[in-house]
């Protein structure tokens, strides 16, 4: 099955921002029929901060590494994202600039939705893509609050 791979990881990732769709076994498998597959390299970049192109990323295989550019020495490290991650969700909710670089820290394998496929499943499964904006809304949240913590001052 396509994207076997890609379905194991995202159900066996055990972290606070793990995407979770609410997707029975054939909803996977439509899912990964718009999904395209990407093999990256160690030191490929996958998303570039300031790029507005539209499309969320599963990391399927590989370590990625997210991280901004300029700023305070040492404050440009986010995070680091394992198998079953999902990268770059914002853009599917708004058109505007990625926030941060993304780059394989090894290899690995990544699947695209770019937002044209996501504009189709709506039309044709509008169950399956509700859940994966359901799902990639609530990883946006998360991140987001957790970025927020980070900044704030100590009281």
């Amino acid at each position: 099955m396509e994207g076997q791979d890609l379905i194991q990881a995202v159900q066996s990732l055990n972290t606070e921002d793990a995407f979770r769709p609410r997707l029975n076994a054939q909803q996977w498998q439509q899912l990964t029929q718009f999904l395209t597959r990407h093999e990256v390299r160690m030191g490929d970049q996958v998303i570039k901060q300031g790029d507005r192109d539209r499309a969320m990323y599963f990391l399927a295989q590989g370590t990625m590494q997210v991280f901004v550019s300029g700023g305070p020495p040492g404050a440009n490290k986010v995070a680091i994202l394992r198998p079953g991650a999902i990268l770059g969700e914002p853009s599917l909710f708004a058109d505007g600039p990625r926030m941060a670089n993304v780059e394989a820290m090894t290899p690995g394998v990544i699947y695209a939705l770019r937002l044209p496929r996501l504009e189709e499943m709506a039309a044709r499964l509008p169950v399956v893509a509700l859940e994966v904006l359901r799902a990639a809304g609530a990883v946006m949240a998360i991140r987001m609050r957790a970025n927020l913590a980070n900044r704030m001052p100590m009281t």
